[in-house]
């Protein structure tokens, strides 16, 4: 099975604290570390992008993974709070 990386982490993390539910049925169908590792793989492939053309719009590093970041963490990892 292959290791979550931060983005993994993070996202099992805040799954398990906001969406339970969820989370339970994952698991239950054994697809929790599959879904932990495409949320990680598509929150990667959209920062590398997003981060490449913040770049060559004149942001540092820096500028460029943080804006990104702020894009796309809700996409994936941090996921809305079941109600």
């Amino acid at each position: 099975m292959k290791a979550l990386t931060q983005y993994g982490r993070q996202a099992e993390k805040h799954w398990r604290e906001h969406c339970p539910k969820m989370v339970s049925a994952l698991e239950a169908q054994g697809q929790l570390h599959a879904m932990l590792l495409e949320a990680e793989e598509k929150t990667k492939d959209e920062m590398i992008e997003l981060t490449q053309q913040f770049r060559k719009q004149g942001m540092t590093a820096q500028q460029a993974h943080d804006r990104a970041w702020e894009m796309v963490r809700e996409n994936y990892i941090l996921l809305p709070a079941e109600t």
